[in-house]
C-alpha cells in the first residue's frame, strides 16, 4: 500500500509545462491527497482560471502515478490561487532560469503610474523597466534590465 507521503514525492517529479523549471509542488498547484481503500484523489488549482496548463498537469500525474495507484484529479477553483504558495525553492529555481520571482506585492501601477521595482534575475540590479504587462504567458510581464541589457520574464504577483 503506497502511503500519502510518497505521492507527494512523486509528484515532486510533475513539472509546469510553461515553466519546466518548476514543479507542480513548487507551484503550490497540489493542494490535497487523499487515500482511499486502492486509489488516489489529488486535488489541484490552477494558477488562474481557464489556464490551459491544466489539463497537461493533469494527465502528467496520471501517467506518473499510473504504475502506483489507481488516481482521480480534481480541479478547484476555491481558494483562488496566489504567488504565496510558490514554494522557497521554487522561487530560488525562477530565479537561476532567468524569472523573475514574484514579489510580495501586488502591482498597482494601473492605479498609481507606478510600475514596481523587480530586480534582475541575471545581475541582480533594480535598474529595471517593464516593457510589456504580459510575457510568455499571461502570468509573467516583460521586463529589461538597464544595466545588462538583458530582457527577462517576471513571474506576475497575484494575491
Amino acid at each position: 500500500m503506497v502511503t500519502e507521503q510518497e505521492i507527494w514525492t512523486l509528484l515532486e517529479q510533475v513539472t509546469d509545462p510553461e515553466v519546466p523549471v518548476l514543479t507542480i509542488i513548487d507551484l503550490g498547484v497540489v493542494r490535497q491527497v487523499e487515500i482511499h481503500d486502492n486509489s488516489c484523489k489529488i486535488t489541484i488549482t490552477p494558477t488562474y482560471s481557464g489556464c490551459p496548463a491544466m489539463q497537461v498537469i493533469e494527465e502528467d500525474i496520471k501517467a506518473t502515478l499510473k504504475d502506483v495507484i489507481p488516481v482521480e484529479v480534481v480541479q478547484t477553483l476555491s481558494p483562488a490561487w496566489t504567488t504565496d504558495w510558490i514554494s522557497e525553492n521554487g522561487r530560488k529555481k525562477l530565479r537561476e532560469y532567468g524569472i523573475a520571482p514574484p514579489e510580495n506585492e501586488v502591482d498597482k501601477s494601473v492605479l498609481f503610474a507606478e510600475p514596481p521595482v523587480i530586480a534582475c534575475p541575471k545581475c541582480t540590479s533594480k535598474n529595471t523597466r517593464m516593457v510589456s504587462q504580459f510575457g510568455s504567458t499571461a502570468c509573467k510581464a516583460q521586463y529589461q534590465c538597464n544595466d545588462c541589457l538583458e530582457p527577462f520574464d517576471y513571474f506576475k504577483c497575484l494575491k
